[in-house]
């Protein structure tokens, strides 16, 4: 009978994969110089990954429970494991583009999931840790996105000079919309920001003499290397990074300086996230997603947190805006629609709300699923709804459910 329930959540995983890869890898309307034998062979060999993963995954917490002697060590086992799994993905991420999986596609998508990691960690701070639903996240990662094209359309400001800027100017934006929704919760609070986040869109749309309207803005600058260009060329006066180190120019230069550029910023919002969390701020924000009149009660004020939450978010928010506009080199109204703020939020549920780790994995997936699936266009939302019925019937509470508590009180 110990054999019953991991054989049986196995078994579940195994079809659910094989549901999902039989689309993506059997059908295709091409061979490309791989048969059909061999594209089911790869569904097969997907199935009994899962499988096996899984039914290791449903022994490992029975192992924990043999050997634990209070609730302290099972979260000991689970942060080590998710600190092990966290090193690892760095160390990945570190080394891809020296890989031979580096390529100009594989670069760009890395990038792209990295700008998700980051909107996922930034929406995760207001839904997963202070419990405010926002469904208009997008608004913040276009008013980073656009200060920084108008910014440098205007005042010929660069990249690291616009980052900061537009992080603060999208935080003080988040701060127009804390200011109104103070009283509202729940349902009310989340027709509000998908409102906000419509405005905004449509503000951008319409306003044609500052915004361009639907033709946007373009010709947004690359991030430089201590104010060098990585280019082939430069006006007269100007020094190139590849005259500077006396290399031949690549376009995968600057393909692989913006992935370390936004890799660099990813790390650096996961320990801000990761620490804030243990500062009274951070705690308040928990307080107040469990219960809301019992922080009233122990004399915290609800304005001040959520004020802070919706800051921080934002702020988060429109860093990923400047990596958008610098990766993409054109920025418009139709690239911060209201899809964009349900793929964030689908991360933060799917990675498990407050969960790093979770959220991080989760981008990293929605983000490439769609690339891999391009052969089935039309039929890729009805995929990615498949996929996330099955995990809400899997793990209703996303991939990593249990996170280690911010504050600990052990026995004597």
């Amino acid at each position: 009978m110990r054999w019953a329930p991991p054989l049986k959540d196995a078994g579940c995983a195994a079809l659910v994969a094989l549901t999902l890869a039989f689309p993506l890898i059997g059908f295709q309307t091409s061979d490309a110089g791989v048969g059909f034998t061999t594209r089911f062979a790869w569904v097969g060999v997907a199935a009994v990954v899962v499988f096996v993963g899984r039914l290791l995954l449903g022994f490992a917490p029975q192992r924990f429970r043999l050997h634990q002697r209070g609730v302290r060590s099972t979260a000991v086992s689970d942060g080590k494991f998710v600190k092990l799994a966290a090193a690892a993905l760095i160390v990945f991420a570190v080394l891809l583009p020296v890989t031979p999986l580096a390529s100009r596609r594989s670069i760009d998508l890395a990038t792209l999931a990295l700008i998700y990691v980051i909107l996922g960690w930034g929406l995760n701070v207001v839904v997963g840790l202070a419990g405010l639903l926002d469904l208009g996240y997008v608004a913040f990662y276009a008013v980073g996105a656009y200060s920084f094209a108008l910014a440098a359309q205007w005042y010929h400001l660069s990249f690291w000079e616009m980052l900061p800027l537009s992080g603060m100017t999208a935080a003080m934006a988040g701060i127009l919309l804390g200011i109104p929704v103070l009283r509202l919760r729940g349902d009310y609070l989340a027709i509000v920001t998908l409102g906000f986040g419509e405005i905004v869109r449509i503000v951008l749309n319409n306003w044609t003499a500052v915004t361009g309207g639907p033709n946007g803005v373009g010709d947004i600058p690359r991030p430089t290397v201590f104010g060098m260009p990585i280019a082939s060329g430069a006006p007269v006066g100007v020094t190139t990074f590849n005259q500077f180190v006396g290399i031949a120019y690549d376009p995968m230069q600057r393909l692989i300086w913006l992935y370390y550029v936004a890799l660099a910023v990813a790390l650096a919002i996961n320990w801000y996230s990761l620490h804030i969390r243990r500062l009274p701020v951070g705690r308040a924000w928990e307080a107040m997603r469990e219960d809301e009149i019992a922080c009233r009660a122990l004399g915290l004020n609800p304005t001040t947190i959520k004020l802070s939450a919706f800051a921080t978010g934002a702020m988060t928010g429109g860093f990923a805006g400047v990596l958008f506009a610098a990766r993409a080199g054109f920025v418009s109204p139709e690239s911060f629609n209201f899809q964009e703020s349900a793929t964030v939020l689908s991360i933060v549920v799917l990675g498990g709300m407050g969960s790093q780790l979770g959220v991080a994995l989760a981008a990293v997936i929605l983000a490439t699923l769609p690339e891999f699936g391009r052969e089935f266009a039309q039929y890729r939302m009805l995929i990615f709804g498949a996929a996330m019925v099955a995990i809400m019937i899997w793990r209703p509470r996303g991939i990593f459910t249990v996170r280690a508590p911010s504050v600990r009180l052990d026995r004597p």
